[in-house]
């Protein structure tokens, strides 16, 4: 079967990082030159998702890859390369990157 968005978890998540951030519907509103909050609303409660303008223009406005905003059923692909390697520096870089994606998702 092929990766799905679930819609639900990614409206929970923009909603922890626009609080993490301190930034508001209104505030994204505006900064995407919306009419009115209630799409937002719409992505933030799960029932609609942004368009792909508008996750690359919130990627830039929360400093995040759009892959870090979205949430969805595929396997991170990273760690799936790393943990089979030799490499010492591999290794490491994945625990660096295991708890760079904690912080990230809390």
């Amino acid at each position: 079967m092929f990766p799905v968005i679930n819609l639900r978890e990614t409206g929970i998540n923009l909603r922890r990082i626009m609080d993490k951030r301190g930034i508001t519907v209104k505030d994204v509103q505006r900064y995407l030159g919306l009419s009115s909050v209630q799409s937002i609303y719409h992505w933030l409660n799960g029932l609609t998702m942004p368009t792909i303008d508008n996750l690359y223009a919130l990627s830039a406005l929360f400093q995040l890859p759009i892959d870090a905003l979205v949430c969805g059923s595929r396997k991170a692909i990273i760690p799936e390369l790393v943990v089979h390697t030799e490499n010492q520096n591999h290794r490491r870089l994945y625990m660096y990157y295991k708890k760079l994606n904690n912080v990230i998702a809390a």
